[in-house]
């Protein structure tokens, strides 16, 4: 690549070539500014050229041609050092003009992450060369010294003459000239500038005659100009471009300038350039290199050089260095290497660059030195040779000039930006901006420009360091706001959200959107400011304060303009689109939104046995609809008009202080029957995307829907479910299209429900497969049905374990059509019972009390019409207009536990032409259940008598506060009978069971059942009345309560139902068990009803069955006299067997005669089998007095093993008998004793087995079908008579 069509180097074609210095009378500049031009400015755009084609020798015998070539014009007053505050008063103002001029780029969204021709600011070369000039003409280099001297006067000037030698004094000319810094003796041209407008050429013609015969005829030319009469020439706009800012607003730049005047300047530049100015560098170049090679070239030369400049070392530093006059041979050297310079020959340049370094380096002439090594760098990068050298040289001065202070700071901006385009050029963007750094000064302005620039070094690095561009156009934005730059402050600050969009760089994006939404609204850019500032508002990873200072500013925002702000993308509050739920009522009616949220198949399973056909529904309600309904309309929801859909969304405050919300609503679009038909409406994304619809005035037609409106406030990090409704009043297309709400009640925001119900998954429920998400929020709306309203009165929320209660169900339809064929499913019979009508106006206890005056009868099992679980109404029952139907309920909580009730209720349209044939009613309540009294039973049979049992009731009060008094215990059924065992005052010393007390007391359980399973069947249809035991104190007279009556009947034919699966147990030797109970009046809480409370606890299938299913007793004497002189004493038994299995038994018995067995008392107390357990009677034998002295000469005695055993069984050794199931039989035993004494009649054996004869399929569920009993333990004293 040529060096030269690099940015670079054209910059240096530009900025380091030869100066001209212009001294002219103001009679020239009279005549210029015709033109709104001054004399420089008319003839700059002729001082470029791009082919020039001058041959130039130079060091060398071979010429080469110069191509390219530039002069720069400064009038004497310019060619001075800078002002510094003047040059930054410039470069700010470059800076403001050029925020100016992008003004109209405020408004648009930010520019993209482009190229560099896209996005760099094309103000940055202006500006950089604005700030290269502000170190022009420094005595320490050359190529800002003017090379000619160009004196122009006019033909009107008095003796022109004299003008010309006037011009040239030295009292005007530069500080550079007058101070010994270059040669004064420089190359003049002399001008005559004539002005046409004058009409006098000829007296021109004299002069310029005049002057030539003065000062030589090639150094003098005439200019003419002002030729065109009307002044209406309009020229290129590219020719004065950068004088355009200073034209009059009514005319032209160079309007009185003719295309001949326009040739003849261009003719005069060229000839000055050619001839004159290009020449005279030539043949100074050769003469100075002459120079040079003569006194510094060659061996000899250096150490007569070097020898000279020993000692100086010593010398303290100087900022300036030594003073070098125009005479010096360092000063002629840096000329010789600038002129080269400028002329092209970048060799020659170069090494007397090489020369003067060393020299600079010697005499600490730091500033020249570093001067030198920059122009070094530069002829290095122009010859591109070696470009480790050339940075190194750049490098080498950039720090020298910082070394040097303040004085330098100038110079090394200068090489900086030199230095950074040398590395662009060579694609070393990421060391450029690290330069860019090294130069920013501290002064704001520039730093924020250098920055800038930096960034897009970053930008354009290879790999993009995006982070750092953002971070520095962050950097850069700051100082321009420090400087008032507000407009450029913005465009940085807009570039970099290109960066941090959509990033996880929260806080340096809330900064940036922040503080241009800021700078926005002091320019008066409100709008623009709003948006940009809804960016932060969901700042939830802020602080607290800031939080504050961000929703503060952006109000404060609104509020200037006075007006309400409309924002599509306001994200405060937060809406969760996940959390959204559509509530409507079809065939499905509720009786409390809570109801809605219960999982769709547990209703399904409720009403499958009370809808016709579940399966066909949909095409059972819109039967008739369907048919006149659009294709696209098939899959939309069905509501009723007149009845409300309800939207629950939630609302979450994702900052950490609260906001106020109002005003909020849903849009909706509903078309009307008509409209539909035709199919003409539109889609709701296209609704939504219609921003006029959408935001000029969508609110609620009253004629076609209701809306509701909803204000809250949002506590800190605080997330609200916000339920919203529209109520259709007209059939037709409902469409609930987003959500509409107010911010502090000056900012409205819109959310749209369609375009991000898609994002979130699918909820589970009644929605089909491939159904689309936005069909929930499409509604066909059907004309106005009855709808059943239903509650519960009295239904408590807490209760006890055994509460018992009577409800009353009040149904309500607000239509004038009737409902009718009314059907009730409950989910929970053991806890909700259905009524008769009759038990509305009961009151418990009263209605459970016993009727003594009435004689007890088998009640039938239930009365009610039920199917299937499902409760049917009379069907002369219907429901319209202001009266309600009241049914009765009981309750009883069964037990400890949080309990769902589910109701459903299935009623049928009166009105024949409805749509819909029928709809149910669904009602959803949660009662919590408390434990109270605790009540289990232990059952243990008699040895002593059959088909007795001794029963232990155990109750443990298990609340925290309430006391029970214990009514009544019930035995279920005509099977048994309880009896009491002690006094009732014994077990109940105190009356009552306190809080935490546990009790235990026992009964005597008789069993009353028939030999015959047939009348047991039959008897089982029918609630016999029980066996019941008062256990309430003796001064109490209330009544006993009828265990037999709805609803204790109706609950404990649940209760048994639930028990028995949960015992799966199949033995049919069970009893139940009811006690009742009421709390103490003294312990009703406070809050709840003085009402009389009843508490019943069920115990189903207490087994009374022991191990052996046959039981026995032996029956006869147990004391009798004899006189054993006569004869041996013959004693009578019966033996009674009873048979408790469902299958027939075969019982054999076999006695035994063992010697020795008399008188064992010590073994008499051990149970021989362990078959036998629980109670058994034994006669204690310390209690019978024997005074015999056959007796006493018998007790004691061992006896031999020869000798005859006291008693003997006489009758048949071995009896065996069948048993029918649930029967009994007698069997007769005998024994003979031969000597008084007491004796253990056990000495003999059961042998059972059951036979598979009656009952076959029982046979299998009996847990043992044969085993062998040992006798009980029965003790027979015999005394001798007297």
């Amino acid at each position: 690549m040529d060096p030269g069509t690099t940015p670079l180097g054209k910059m240096l074609l530009e900025e380091i070539t030869p100066v001209v210095m212009v001294l002219r009378t103001p009679l020239v500049e009279e005549a210029c500014l015709k033109n709104d031009l001054s004399f420089i400015q008319m003839l700059s755009p002729f001082c470029t050229f791009s082919n020039i084609d001058v041959p130039v020798r130079t060091s060398s015998d071979q010429p080469y041609r110069l191509q390219k070539f530039k002069l720069r014009l400064f009038y004497e007053s310019d060619i001075r050092q800078p002002n510094l505050e003047v040059a930054k008063e410039r470069l700010k103002q470059v800076i403001t003009q050029a925020g100016e001029k992008d003004n109209s780029e405020l408004c648009s969204d930010p520019p993209p992450i482009g190229s560099e021709s896209e996005i760099l600011p094309s103000w940055f070369e202006f500006f950089n060369k604005e700030l290269v000039r502000t170190v022009s003409f420094s005595d320490h280099e050359a190529f800002d010294h003017p090379v000619a001297c160009l004196l122009v006067v006019s033909s009107k000037d008095e003796q022109p003459i004299n003008r010309f030698v006037d011009l040239f004094n030295t009292n005007k000319l530069p500080s550079l000239l007058n101070d010994g810094a270059m040669d004064p003796k420089i190359l003049k041209h002399y001008l005559l500038v004539h002005d046409n407008q004058d009409r006098s050429s000829e007296k021109a013609t004299k002069l310029l005659t005049e002057m030539k015969n003065t000062f030589g005829t090639n150094d003098c030319h005439m200019l003419c100009i002002n030729s065109s009469q009307d002044g209406q020439i309009e020229h290129q706009d590219s020719l004065w471009a950068p004088c355009k800012s200073v034209a009059s607003p009514n005319q032209h730049l160079g309007c009185l300038l003719n295309i001949d005047d326009l040739n003849e300047i261009k003719d005069l530049m060229q000839e000055l350039s050619s001839k004159h100015i290009i020449p005279y560098m030539e043949q100074k170049v050769r003469a100075l290199n002459q120079q040079v090679s003569a006194t510094r070239k060659g061996f000899r030369n250096q150490i007569k050089n070097l020898w000279w400049r020993k000692g100086k070392e010593d010398t303290p530093d100087s900022p300036s260095g030594l003073m070098y006059t125009f005479s010096s041979i360092e000063s002629q050297i840096r000329v010789l290497g600038d002129y080269a310079f400028m002329l092209r020959d970048y060799e020659l340049a170069l090494s007397n660059y090489r020369l003067i370094s060393t020299d600079y380096k010697l005499d600490k002439a730091w500033k020249r030195y570093a001067g030198v090594q920059e122009m070094m760098g530069l002829a290095y990068f122009m010859l591109d040779q070696s470009r480790k050298e050339a940075e190194y040289c750049m490098e080498n001065a950039f720090n020298t000039y910082l070394k040097i202070g303040s004085s330098g700071q100038q110079n090394a901006t200068r090489c900086g930006l030199w230095w950074i385009e040398m590395l662009k050029t060579r694609d070393q963007y990421k060391e450029a901006a690290t330069v860019y750094f090294r130069i920013c000064s501290e002064e704001s302005l520039h730093s924020a420009v250098m920055l800038e620039q930096a960034s897009y070094c970053y930008l354009l690095s290879q790999p993009r360091m995006l982070h750092k561009y953002g971070f520095h156009l962050v950097l850069s934005g700051d100082r321009y706001k420090k400087c008032d730059q507000i407009k450029h402050a913005i465009r940085t600050y807009r570039s970099a959200i290109s960066v941090y969009k959509g990033t996880t760089w929260s806080y340096i994006k809330d900064h940036v959107y922040f503080h241009i939404g800021q700078w926005y609204a002091f320019l008066g850019m409100y709008d623009v400011a709003f948006t940009h500032l809804l960016e932060v508002l969901t700042c939830s990873h802020q602080s607290k304060t800031t939080q504050e200072l961000f929703l503060r500013e952006f109000l404060q925002i609104v509020q200037r303009t006075g007006k309400t702000f409309e924002a599509l993308k306001l994200q405060l509050p937060v809406i969760n689109i996940s959390s959204l739920k559509v509530v409507f009522e079809d065939h499905r009616t509720y009786a409390s939104p809570a109801v809605a949220s219960v999982r769709e198949s547990l209703w399904r399973s409720l009403e499958e046995d009370m809808i016709p056909s579940l399966s066909t529904a949909r095409t059972n309600w819109l039967e008739l609809q369907s048919k006149l309904l659009p294709k696209k309309y098939k899959e939309s929801n069905i509501c009723v008009a007149g009845e409300a859909i309800k939207v629950d969304i939630e609302f979450e405050n994702p900052l950490k202080i609260p906001i106020s919300i109002s005003s909020v609503s849903l849009i909706c679009e509903l078309s009307e029957l008509d409209e539909m038909t035709s199919d003409t409406s539109h889609s709701a994304t296209e609704l939504w995307n219609d921003e006029h619809k959408l935001l000029g005035d969508m609110s609620s037609d009253a004629s076609l829907f209701t809306l509701s409106e909803v204000d809250f406030t949002l506590g800190g990090d605080e997330t609200k479910l916000v339920q919203l409704t529209v109520t259709p009043k007209v059939e037709g297309s409902l469409r609930i299209v987003g959500i509409r709400w107010k911010l502090s009640g000056s900012v409205v925001g819109y959310y749209s429900l369609e375009s991000n119900l898609g994002k979130r998954k699918t909820a589970k429920g009644r929605r089909k497969p491939k159904h689309s998400p936005g069909n929930d929020l499409k509604f066909v709306v059907i004309k106005s049905l009855p709808k059943l309203e239903g509650f519960i009165h009295s239904l408590p929320e807490k209760a006890y374990a055994g509460d018992l209660r009577h409800l009353v169900l009040e149904l309500r339809n607000q239509s004038e059509f009737s409902v009718k064929n009314l059907k009730m499913k409950i989910s929970h019979p053991r806890f909700l019972n259905i009524g008769d009508h009759e038990d509305l106006n009961l009151e418990i206890p009263d209605c459970l009390e016993k009727k003594t005056n009435v004689e007890q009868t088998d009640v039938p099992a239930d009365s009610k019409k039920v199917s299937h679980g499902v409760f049917l109404f009379p069907e002369d029952i219907s429901i319209e207009g202001e009266r309600p139907l009241l049914w009765p309920l009981w309750l009883r909580a069964a037990v400890p536990g949080t309990i769902s009730l589910y109701i459903v209720i299935y009623y049928e349209m009166g009105d024949a032409s409805s749509v819909m044939r029928y709809r149910t009613l669904r009602m959803h309540y949660n009662l919590q259940v408390l434990p109270s009294l605790d009540v289990s039973f232990t059952i243990s049979p008699c040895p002593s008598k059959l088909q007795e049992f001794l029963v232990r009731m155990d109750v443990v009060n298990k609340t925290s506060s309430e006391s029970f008094q214990v009514n009544q215990l019930s035995s279920v059924g005509w099977q048994w009978e309880i009896s009491l065992l002690q006094a009732v005052d014994a077990i109940f010393p105190s009356q009552s069971l306190i809080a935490g007390q546990a009790l235990s007391c026992f009964f005597m359980l008789k069993s009353l059942r028939k030999s015959s399973r047939t009348e047991e069947k039959i008897s089982s249809l029918s609630r016999s009345p029980g066996s019941d035991v008062r256990l309430a104190p003796e001064g109490n007279k209330d009544a006993l309560f009828d265990i037999c009556c709805s609803p204790l009947a109706d609950f404990h034919d649940c209760e048994r139902l639930q028990q028995h699966e949960l015992s799966n147990q199949e033995d049919t030797n069970t009893v139940d068990f009811i006690l009742i109970s009421r709390p103490l009046k003294s312990d009703i809480n406070p809050g709840t009803s003085d009402a009389p409370r009843l508490f019943s606890h069920h115990a189903c299938h207490c087994s009374t069955a022991s191990a052996s299913p046959i039981s026995w007793v032996v029956a006869g004497p147990r004391t009798k006299c004899h006189d054993f002189s006569v004869s041996f004493c013959e004693i009578n038994l019966r033996m009674i067997i009873y048979n408790a299995s469902d299958a027939v038994a075969s019982v054999g018995i076999n006695t035994h005669d063992s010697p020795g067995g008399n008188v064992q008392l010590s073994d008499g107390n051990t149970v021989a089998s362990g078959n036998q357990a629980g109670w058994h009677s034994l006669s204690p034998v310390d209690d019978i007095k024997i005074n015999s002295d056959v007796l006493g000469s018998n007790v004691g005695k061992s006896q031999s093993p020869e000798s005859v055993s006291p008693f003997i069984w006489s009758g048949t050794s071995s009896t065996r008998v069948q048993l029918e199931p649930m029967s009994s039989t007698e069997i007769p035993l005998q024994i003979c004793v031969f000597s008084p004494g007491t004796y253990d009649l056990s000495n003999y054996v059961l042998n059972w087995n059951l036979l598979h004869v009656n009952n076959e399929e029982n046979v299998g569920k009996t847990k043992q079908t044969s085993g062998t009993s040992p006798g009980y333990p029965y003790y027979l004293t015999v005394l001798p008579s007297d």
